[in-house]
């Protein structure tokens, strides 16, 4: 499976990073981390997800605001 990520969504990665290394310092690798590794996860679980808008989907459940909070 080929995982493309869109400008869009690398510039919400960045600007997530900023917001949370705000928070607190190393939250913001934490958080780039996290999010990478759900990514990488897509290849093992390629297709299984959801479709939206022809793209399967996949949210993080290891990183929100609600885990931090």
């Amino acid at each position: 499976m080929k995982i493309k990520i869109l400008e869009s969504a690398k510039q919400d990665l960045l600007e997530g990073y900023a917001f949370y290394e705000k928070q607190k310092e190393g939250l913001g690798d934490y958080s780039l981390n996290s999010l990478f590794s759900d990514i990488e996860s897509l290849h093992l679980y390629a297709g299984v997800h959801q479709k939206f808008w022809g793209f399967y989907r996949m949210l993080s459940k290891r990183f929100s605001l609600c885990n931090i909070l």
